[in-house]
């Protein structure tokens, strides 16, 4: 068997969508790249541990899970972070988004001003606007009005994200409408914390950045789960959020790969030109307007 490799995710940066590897190596991911590995027989995922620390019995966890982490790194990684609102001392100012992944797709979220659009890109949104920055908790309950008066939700599953992007609207001006149409709803909402800066509707769309135009990206469905003795081999021609979507031909066509999927696993590379699959895949629904 070859050199092994652990992932450690993907990252977005200014030059696009990146794979981190256990020691610090990273690949970039270009459109077009081959992207061919495979997990080799009898490995076994094990929990990838909790910030920064190794899991002290390197518990085995489940294929399907998108963290990677056993019940008590999961707990530990959760403790102290904003999403578990145990971070209320939090001196850094934050910023209130709203997100659009597709067609009555939209929430409201915070993330750090430090991290830019990062975290927007992590999440897969097609395109966003800011609401306005402030201290933490004026952003978290600028949050909390939205949900409550304008049913906005803050989390979108991302299978429900995945399957909608075959059929995003064609213009920039369609996809930026539900969230021009709530930030003007919501900026007119009594109620803000004063702390809390308003800022102007401006919609950045991610579209061609995640290489979402055209018939080529739109994937038929997304693998399951990796397991012991399966590979895949497949080109690179679109990726949003932590899914690549890889063209691995046949009767696949294009399928997406959720990278979260891949940490825990020992993998190794595989010298391969030809579009192959091992994994199993569930298929989108042919109307995604069935799912909601």
């Amino acid at each position: 068997m070859g050199r092994v490799w652990k992932c450690s995710g993907l990252r977005w940066t200014s030059d696009g969508p990146v794979l981190v590897w256990d020691g610090g190596r990273r690949s970039g991911l270009p459109w077009g790249k081959r992207v061919a590995f495979a997990v080799p027989e009898g490995a076994v995922r094990r929990c990838v541990g909790a910030r920064g620390n190794a899991c002290p019995v390197a518990a085995g966890v489940p294929g399907r899970s998108r963290g990677a982490r056993c019940e008590e790194c999961a707990r530990l990684d959760r403790a102290h972070s904003v999403a578990a609102d145990t971070l209320a001392d939090d001196p850094r100012p934050y910023r209130v988004y709203l997100a659009w992944f597709g067609p009555g797709m939209v929430k409201v979220g915070i993330t750090a001003v430090e991290r830019g659009p990062v975290r927007l890109l992590e999440q897969g949104a097609v395109c966003f606007a800011w609401l306005g920055a402030g201290p933490l908790m004026a952003a978290r309950r600028t949050e909390e009005l939205l949900r409550a008066a304008l049913r906005v939700p803050d989390r979108i599953p991302y299978a429900d994200k995945r399957a909608v992007r075959a059929a995003l609207p064609g213009t920039v001006a369609e996809r930026a409408a539900e969230v021009a149409e709530l930030h003007a709803r919501a900026v007119a909402l009594t109620g803000w914390p004063e702390s809390l800066s308003r800022e102007p509707c401006r919609v950045v769309d991610h579209v061609e950045r995640f290489g979402l135009l055209g018939a080529a990206a739109a994937a038929a469905g997304d693998v399951v789960e990796l397991v012991p003795g399966g590979a895949v081999s497949g080109e690179l021609v679109a990726a949003a959020g932590p899914d690549l979507h890889l063209a691995v031909g046949g009767r696949r066509g294009v399928v997406v790969l959720d990278t979260r999927l891949m940490t825990g696993w020992e993998v190794v590379p595989r010298s391969s030109d030809v579009g192959e699959l091992g994994f199993a895949v569930r298929e989108f629904a042919s109307e995604p307007d069935g799912l909601f």
